[in-house]
Order: structure tokens, then sequence, then C-alpha cells
């Protein structure tokens, strides 16, 4: 495979790292205003906890020392004109089996000054300190309704590994599921197999180093349950049956003070077209069962079951390319 060659930059002075202990209110303020039509309920608790952790004195002492360690946005680039940030990117550690890799984040550049270069002088500085912190991998998320990103990516080395969709649904008590013949019950410890197998299939390893699946959260046990009850973590299972035959399996998983998931699990789509049916039906079966909750949210591989979710009533939040570029195909040229 061909090398990957990107710019060595001379760092001119708008182009700098990221203080910690001074910028994160302007980077705040900036990744606010680039992705307003956008963000979501997490985005804004994400960019309010960047203002306050920017007046935390505390905070900032811990995140100084803990810039290598913590998988949170504490190193990165920004660009900076006349005294202002007009431009971020963001650099965050992972480890994952023994390999050191980074997530590059917050890309963002003031409407004002864009089509300059400037997102592009800014991810490769990222990349390149990656490359120099002898990351294997360097990763990246980004809208699939972006294309000029996703060139821009592409043309860095990027390339894309996994598609996947977040969707939403407002829980509903009257949802019905009457029509679909399909029978809904409480997951027995015998199911756990064919669920695990998938889930697997569906919540595939390769990012797992982002979002691990919650696996002692779902097994069933003895175990599991002490687990659960020691993290405050609240479960669910219900199977979808056709006939004797299991046709799908869905888990609800709330932890304290953080967000509804559902965990789908449902063989191939192209497999058996009654499972589709039966993921409708599991899907509408928790809008009315958790009535009480306030959302609901599922991630799923953008390629599968998009009719059976829309049907339920569950809306498409947004579509994200995970796009990969391995270090050893980085190559720095003067």
């Amino acid at each position: 495979m061909a090398a990957i060659t990107t710019p060595i930059l001379a760092e001119p002075p708008q182009l700098r790292p990221l203080n910690i202990l001074r910028d994160l209110p302007a980077v705040a303020d900036l990744v606010e205003k680039c992705f307003a039509d956008t963000i979501d309920a997490e985005g804004r608790r994400y960019i309010q906890q960047m203002r306050r952790s920017g007046q935390d004195s505390n905070f900032l002492r811990w995140a100084t020392a803990a810039v290598e360690t913590a998988s949170m946005p504490l190193s990165g680039f920004v660009w900076e004109e006349h005294g202002e940030i007009i431009g971020n990117v963001s650099l965050i550690p992972y480890h994952h089996r023994r390999s050191r890799l980074y997530l590059i984040a917050n890309v963002a550049v003031h409407p004002d000054y864009r089509r300059r270069g400037i997102g592009r002088a800014l991810t490769a500085a990222a990349m390149q300190r990656a490359s120099q912190r002898h990351a294997k991998e360097i990763w990246l998320h980004v809208r699939d309704d972006n294309p000029g990103a996703i060139e821009l990516y592409a043309s860095l080395g990027f390339r894309e590994h996994a598609r996947r969709t977040m969707w939403q649904a407002k829980p509903e008590r009257k949802a019905c599921t009457d029509g679909l013949d399909v029978t809904i019950s409480k997951r027995s410890p015998h199911d756990w197999a064919r669920q695990e197998s998938w889930l697997r299939h569906l919540y595939p390893d390769l990012l797992s180093w982002y979002q691990p699946m919650p696996w002692q959260s779902l097994r069933p046990g003895v175990f599991p349950v002490f687990y659960r009850f020691l993290m405050d973590y609240d479960v669910r299972h219900w199977c979808a049956n056709l006939g004797r035959e299991i046709s799908a399996v869905l888990s609800w998983h709330a932890m304290a003070g953080g967000n509804d998931r559902l965990w789908a699990a449902a063989p191939p789509e192209n497999s058996a077209e009654s499972s589709a049916r039966s993921l409708m039906a599991l899907l509408l079966h928790a809008r009315r069962e958790m009535s009480w909750r306030q959302s609901l949210t599922l991630d799923f591989p953008a390629d599968q079951y998009n009719a059976a979710i829309e049907a339920a009533g569950f809306h498409r939040h947004r579509t994200l390319l995970w796009m990969k570029l391995e270090t050893g195909n980085l190559v720095n040229q003067p």
C-alpha cells in the first residue's frame, strides 16, 4: 500500500498547542458556534462541562498531569488570529489491547474563516503529534452529511471502517404491536448465547475502545446481578418469538445520571424477513414499557434494519462515518 504523505507544518504564529489552563472557555464557544445546527442535549452538556472545567482550578491542575492518560479532550491545537481562537482540534488518547491510539475530535473553524486550509492544517498537526507519540492508529468520526469534511479526511489518508446511525425515540404509552404476529416475553438465561452472538455481529470489537459493550450489564447470572447493584445500573431484557423460535432480543440499559440506551440483537437483516418484524415489535414494546423515561437511544449499523426501526417510531439523529489512519502509512516530508 502506498505511503500517505502529509506536510510538516512550520507552526506559524496562528497555530499553537492548546493551553488547557486558559483556552477551554474560548474553545467551548467556538465548538458551540460551529455545531449549533446539529448539537444535541448531550453535546450541550459537553460544552457546559468544558466551560465549567475551564474555571475549576482543581480540575485544571489534575488535567495538566493527565493529558496523556485520560481519554478526554485535554490536548490538541488551536488557530488564533488577532487574539481570537477561530480554529480548534482535540487529540484524545485511548489504549486498546496494549496499543496506543488517538481520536481526533472537535475539528472546528469559525464560519468567517473557512476555506482557507485551517481545518486541514489543524488536522495535520494532530496527526503528526499522534505519530510522534507512537500511536499505531488515528481515528476520527464525521457526519455523513458533511461531504467537505469527508473529502478532506480522505485526502489525508483516512479510510472509512464503520458507519453507524444513532436513532432516538420518545417513549409512548400507546405504542402498539398488534398485527405483527410476534410474541414478546422476558429474556431467559437460555436466550443469552443467541443474543451474545448477534450482539457481537452488530457491535463489533472494532470500536470497543471508544464504546465498549456493557457485557456485565447484559449477561445473566449472579455475579452480573451483583455488579449491576454495585454500579447502580438498571436493565431490562425482552425476546421476540415467532412460534418457538427466538427471532430478536432487545436490552434496555440505564446508568445513574446517564442516558437510556437500547442494545438490539438480531441476525443479519437479509437472513430472515421475520427478523425485521420482530425487531420492530421489540422497539415498539420498549417505547410502551419505558413510557416513564424521557427518551430512548439506539446505536446501530447504518445499513441494517432501517425500515423496521423507522416503522417503530425512531428517527435518525445522525449517521457517523468512523475513519482510521494507520500511522505506518504516515510519512512526513519537509
